[in-house]
């Protein structure tokens, strides 16, 4: 396990070096963010003013799931986007034959291999948003609140690589999964609402089909003690699933793989 470790510290050492090239890009990508959240704050500000509620959510508490969602765009484009979008290039090109030849695993490389720390400022700004709209409501979570939503945010980081990295494992059979990978973000950015708010059917579709709630409402509820004892164990249920789903169908479309030289 520390050798996995080592590695990650020398990719991201590797991908800061790169990007500090480009430190405008840092200073574009940190504007770009913060107006996105102000857009975002100011619509839930508009949908529900002074002591209103959306779907039951008062506005901080909507705050946290907004927080949320932020967070997890930003991991997204911090870490699997820049990872998983590759594999189809590597397939296609061939060089997925040097990622298969070195030693280690090959599952691992493919995830961590490249880290966009330009996507870093949505990180920290969905964790400021999380506090601050937690400080902000009448009840202050305790301990064990804040314990089960940390829990609950690593279930949802394990849903969003489960399902983002079997859609990228696609590439194996077909050659363009960009748009699948699309398809999944445009289902995600509803994610930045309670999905209470949602009709019934949208609500069964984004829990048990397309699990967005379990990435952005279920670990909200835990911070700001919402939570149904229920929805913790779902919550763990899927993230075991999906992480053995992902390596299970690894494996087997690596025996579909014939090589760029075959």
């Amino acid at each position: 396990m520390t050798r996995y470790w080592r590695l990650i510290s020398i990719f991201m050492g590797a991908s800061l070096s790169a990007q500090l090239e480009y430190r405008v890009n840092f200073v574009i990508n940190l504007v770009e963010t913060i107006l996105r959240v102000l857009g975002s704050l100011l619509g839930l500000i508009i949908l529900l003013g002074e002591n209103k509620s959306l779907g039951g959510w008062s506005f901080h508490e909507a705050a946290v799931v907004l927080g949320v969602f932020t967070l997890f765009d930003g991991l997204i484009g911090l870490a699997l986007a820049p990872n998983l979008n590759r594999i189809a290039e590597g397939v296609r090109t061939g060089t997925m034959d040097f990622t298969l030849l070195k030693p280690i695993d090959s599952q691992f490389l493919v995830s961590f291999r490249n880290i966009n720390l330009l996507r870093l400022p949505d990180v920290l700004l969905g964790l400021g948003i999380i506090v601050w709209a937690v400080l902000q409501s009448p009840i202050l979570p305790n301990l064990g609140n804040l314990s089960l939503g940390i829990l609950l945010l690593l279930c949802a980081y394990s849903i969003v690589y489960g399902i983002w990295f079997m859609l990228s494992t696609t590439a194996f059979w077909f050659v363009r999964v960009e748009n699948i990978t699309e398809l999944f973000m445009g289902f995600y950015r509803a994610g930045q609402f309670p999905v209470s708010v949602f009709p019934g059917w949208v609500r069964t579709l984004f829990t048990f089909v397309i699990p967005i709630a379990f990435i952005t409402t279920i670990p909200a509820q835990a911070l700001t003690g919402k939570l149904e004892q229920n929805s913790l164990w779902i919550a763990l249920g899927f993230a075991a699933l999906l992480l053995f789903l992902s390596r299970w169908f690894w494996r087997f479309a690596l025996r579909s793989y014939t090589s760029a030289s075959s």
